[in-house]
């Protein structure tokens, strides 16, 4: 492994520990490289909506997660400027669900990144694209 991808990992483990919200959600890095990070996350019955299917805002968050671990890779202190999803198909109680976050370019300090959801068989669940702006500072 590289000592950008060993970087990466790093990062991506610090961000985790000092959030809240993904170890309160059961997030679990599987994977952290310059530029990539690949996520999961097991759905409970608290992070589905009236219709008993995953919330919204829980593949969402799943999504900005990985996506804010793919862009602050490089240990620049980088933050979501902008991000859509589409959701396009349900996930329930039980199924793991997987973001992979991709880099598609860097320019200046802004960055695009596709994050894929999908279940732990590969049915894909979502798609979203994050807008990234890099700020002045470091992670570690």
């Amino acid at each position: 492994m590289s000592e950008a991808d060993q970087l990466a990992r790093r990062v991506a483990d610090v961000l985790l520990a000092r959030e809240g919200t993904g170890p309160a959600w059961g997030l679990v890095i599987e994977d952290a490289l310059e530029g990539y990070a690949r996520v999961r996350m097991r759905l409970r019955d608290d992070m589905l909506n009236g219709h008993k299917t995953a919330h919204g805002g829980m593949i969402f968050a799943l999504a900005d997660s990985a996506f804010a671990y793919a862009c602050n890779s490089r240990n620049e202190a980088t933050v979501a400027q902008n991000a859509t999803i589409a959701f396009l198909a349900p996930a329930r109680a039980g199924d793991v669900l997987v973001a992979e976050a991709k880099e598609l370019s860097r320019a200046g300090k802004n960055g695009v990144y596709q994050v894929s959801v999908k279940t732990a068989a590969g049915r894909v669940v979502a798609e979203f694209t994050g807008f990234s702006r890099t700020v002045s500072g470091a992670v570690l």
